[in-house]
C-alpha cells in the first residue's frame, strides 16, 4: 500500500485549496481540494517521479487508511469495533480496520487536550481551579482538586495523561482557553488543522456527550501530533507521578497517581521485540474500552496502535497484543 501524508499547508478551515509549485519560470496551478466534509481524513494521490510538474499533497509524511487494510494478515479483531496500526517511519499502514468510522473516544480525548495546552498555553503557567472541576459524573476518575486549587499547567498535565483525571481536564480548559467552551473550540480548530477532520470534541475530558467523537485514523493523527512535544513524549511513558500543589489557602497538598496503561505496570506483557513505550487509555459505558499506543522494534522504529470500542478490559489488551505482533522483527 503506497501512503501519503497529510501535512497541513496554508490550510483553510472552511475548504482550502492549495499548491506547492515546481517547475520553470512560471509554473501551472494543482488544485487539491480538501473538505472538513469529507468521510474519509485520509487522501491519496499517485504521483510519477518522472513528472516535471509535481504538487506535494495534503499529506506528506504520515500513512493513510481510506478502507481496511491487512486482512490477508488474520488478526482476530472480532472484539474491536475499530482498530489499526501505522509504521511511523516507513509510513506504512500495516492494518486497518473501521478506522473512518466516527466513535466515541473517552479519555483519549485528552490528548488533544494535552496537544492544545501546550500549543497554546506555557508550561509554567499556574492555573487555578474553578467550581467546575466538581465532576458529578458517577465512577468518573479525579485527582480530588478543590475550588481554589493552583497547579502548574505540567503539573496538570501529568495527573491528566498519567491518571486520566477528569477534573485536571477541566483545571486544563479553563485556564489554557478562558472557558471549557473556548477550549473546545480550540481543540476542534487544531483537529482541523491536522487533517483531523472527521473528529468534534465538546469537553476536553472524554466524558460522553452528543456531537464529541473522533475515528481511528484521526486518533492516530492527533496521536502523531501529540507526541511531538517533548513533554507529552515524556508523561506518556511514566507508571506513577507524585507532585505537591496548593490549596486555595496556599498549603501544601500531596498528589501520588498511577498509570491506567496496563503494559506501563507491567499487568500486560507487549510481544517478545516490542517495546510499548507509552500511551493513553479510555474507558466509559458508551465508548467501552479504547487505547492508543507508541511502540518500538528492536532498530528503534516507532509504531502507532489505536483500538476503539472494546467489550471488555481483557479483551482490549489480548487484541492490542496481537495487533503489536504484526510489527515487523528486525535483523
Amino acid at each position: 500500500m503506497k501512503c501519503i501524508s497529510k501535512k497541513t499547508l496554508g490550510l483553510n478551515l472552511c475548504a482550502g485549496l492549495f499548491c506547492i509549485l515546481f517547475t520553470g519560470c512560471k509554473a501551472p496551478d494543482y488544485e487539491m481540494p480538501f473538505s472538513v466534509n469529507h468521510p474519509v481524513s485520509s487522501y491519496r494521490m499517485n504521483i510519477s517521479e518522472s513528472n516535471a510538474d509535481l504538487a506535494v499533497p495534503f499529506a506528506f509524511e504520515l500513512c493513510v487508511a481510506d478502507g481496511n487494510v491487512g486482512a490477508e494478515l488474520g488478526i482476530d479483531m472480532t472484539q474491536a469495533d475499530s482498530a489499526a496500526l501505522f509504521s511511523l517511519d516507513d509510513k506504512r499502514t500495516i492494518y486497518a480496520k473501521n478506522v473512518n468510522e466516527r466513535m466515541d473516544p473517552a479519555s483519549l480525548t485528552k490528548m488533544m487536550t494535552a496537544l492544545v495546552a501546550l500549543k497554546y498555553g506555557s508550561p509554567d503557567e499556574l492555573l487555578t481551579a474553578s467550581a467546575n472541576v466538581k465532576i458529578k459524573e458517577s465512577g468518573a476518575q479525579t485527582c480530588g482538586l478543590k475550588e481554589g486549587d493552583k497547579m502548574t499547567l505540567t503539573q496538570a498535565l501529568h495527573v491528566l495523561l498519567i491518571n486520566s483525571a477528569n477534573d485536571a481536564a477541566v483545571l486544563i480548559a479553563e485556564g489554557v482557553g478562558g472557558s471549557v467552551e473556548g477550549f473546545c473550540e480550540m481543540m476542534n480548530q487544531e483537529a482541523a488543522a491536522i487533517g483531523a477532520t472527521n473528529s468534534h470534541f465538546t469537553n476536553p475530558h472524554g466524558l460522553t456527550q452528543e456531537e464529541h467523537y473522533v475515528t481511528a485514523y484521526d486518533m492516530y493523527l492527533i496521536f502523531n501530533e501529540a507526541i511531538k512535544y517533548d513533554l507529552i513524549n515524556e508523561i506518556i511513558r511514566m507508571p506513577s507521578y507524585k507532585t505537591i500543589y496548593k490549596d486555595k489557602d496556599g498549603n501544601s497538598k500531596e498528589l501520588s497517581v498511577n498509570s491506567t496503561n496496563m503494559y506501563l505496570y507491567g499487568e500486560e506483557k507487549a510481544p517478545n521485540a516490542v517495546t510499548v513505550i507509552g500511551g493513553k487509555t479510555g474507558t466509559t459505558q458508551a465508548a467501552g474500552y479504547c487505547l492508543v499506543l507508541l511502540s518500538e522494534d528492536t532498530a528503534g522504529k516507532s509504531y502507532i496502535s489505536v483500538i476503539l470500542h472494546s467489550e471488555k478490559r481483557e479483551t482490549l489488551y489480548s487484541e492490542m497484543t496481537k495487533l503489536l505482533q504484526e510489527i515487523p522483527q528486525q535483523d
